[in-house]
């Protein structure tokens, strides 16, 4: 009866979002639509009310898909990706949506205010959008002063993961100075949040993306575990790197006992006939990374080939084109323990998380398993 319930509840807020409020907000530059839904889930957070209001409208549990990872208990497998709390104002709000952890950020050495707008587009057809924010952030300072004052209040319901990044400046350009950014960075959330991942990837920053560099990264990774932490690390990659490359990356976090990948982050290849393909709009923007459907394949390659070669020993958060939960349910055969999204919400709706959660269960249950953690690297083993 409940699940009846909850059902004809996702399908009724799913006709109101994509029959009238994505009719809307699509009209409107998305932008603006961000900053909006920002305000909004301040405000939806602000007070026990709308956040008791907001958890009837969009939670769903089920013991199927509980896990512990890493000593962190997760309710659920589907997270809110980096990119759309840069600045971990949502975080009370959050756990009543229905996600089951929140990666906030990135967030940068310093403040940055990112690059020129516009720098974010819509791909209707593809559904995918173009990011070209240039890792915005109010820097680490601000934002862990803010979060630390809040986990001394109350501990967040859920785990909440912290994304760094090097500042988007020629000032952090070389490898040095891009060093001494994450370092910085890493250094102010050492002990707050659950775990923290190392964005390697970001795709409209100063200097691209050095530390794919086998050099490069070992000498990051080398200052990074000189302090003192008891968080877990991930590393963020980008979709478009060589077996050789990912060959490299993962000798270097065996060697410094890094936990996990976070696959993947957005795609610049417009080159790529596999992406190319993928891109069913005209008049394509010039700059940015691309997110959704266009980056489902690349990012669900990149996770096997992870699992696979490396037999499940790091934990795989998958990214990339999950609008439903068959889609979240491919990348947990393929490997991922865990799954983040932005793209797929942004499309289909807030109830997309309390579905795909629904669903997933619903999948793991038909095919006979007891807990969702006997599905991953099914496909892999």
């Amino acid at each position: 009866m409940k699940e009846a319930i909850i059902y004809l509840r996702n399908k009724g807020i799913r006709g109101i979002y994509k029959g009238i409020i994505k009719q809307i907000f699509f009209k409107i530059d998305p932008e603006k639509v961000h900053d909006n839904t920002l305000r909004l889930g301040k405000i939806l957070g602000s007070n026990p009310i709308t956040r008791l209001a907001t958890r009837a409208c969009f939670s769903y549990s089920n013991k199927i898909l509980e896990q512990k990872i890493l000593s962190i208990k997760f309710k659920n497998p589907i997270g809110l990706s980096a990119g759309f709390d840069k600045d971990g104002y949502l975080i009370d709000i959050i756990p009543s949506t229905g996600f089951g952890f929140e990666e906030v950020g990135s967030v940068t050495g310093e403040r940055c205010d990112g690059n020129p707008k516009p720098r974010l587009w819509r791909l209707k057809k593809s559904k995918a959008l173009v990011v070209y924010y240039g890792l915005k952030s109010e820097g680490c300072e601000a934002v862990a002063k803010r979060l630390k004052e809040k986990f001394n209040i109350k501990k967040c319901k859920i785990p909440i993961g912290i994304s760094v990044a090097k500042t988007n400046s020629k000032l952090t350009a070389s490898t040095e100075a891009g060093i001494k950014d994450y370092v910085k960075a890493y250094k102010a959330f050492a002990e707050i949040g659950d775990y923290t991942t190392i964005n390697l990837s970001c795709p409209n920053a100063y200097g691209g993306q050095p530390f794919h560099n086998a050099k490069n990264l070992n000498l990051l990774l080398s200052k990074i575990r000189k302090i003192p932490s008891k968080k877990p690390i991930f590393l963020k990659i980008a979709p478009d790197l060589s077996e050789k490359q990912l060959d490299d990356i993962i000798k270097i976090a065996e060697k410094y006992k890094i936990n996990g990948f976070v696959c993947t982050n957005l795609t610049k290849d417009r080159e790529n006939l596999n992406i190319k393909n993928k891109i069913l709009d005209e008049n394509l923007p010039e700059n940015g990374g691309i997110s959704g459907k266009v980056v489902e394949e690349l990012a669900n390659k990149n996770i096997s080939y992870i699992y696979k070669k490396t037999k499940g020993k790091f934990i795989i958060i998958g990214v990339g084109g999950v609008f439903s939960a068959e889609d979240a349910y491919k990348k947990i055969k393929l490997g991922a323990s865990l799954i983040q999204l932005i793209t797929g919400m942004v499309f289909e709706g807030p109830q997309t998380i309390s579905e795909i959660n629904q669903d997933l269960t619903k999948l793991l249950k038909r095919d006979g398993y007891k807990d969702i953690s006997e599905a991953i690297g099914v496909e892999n083993r």
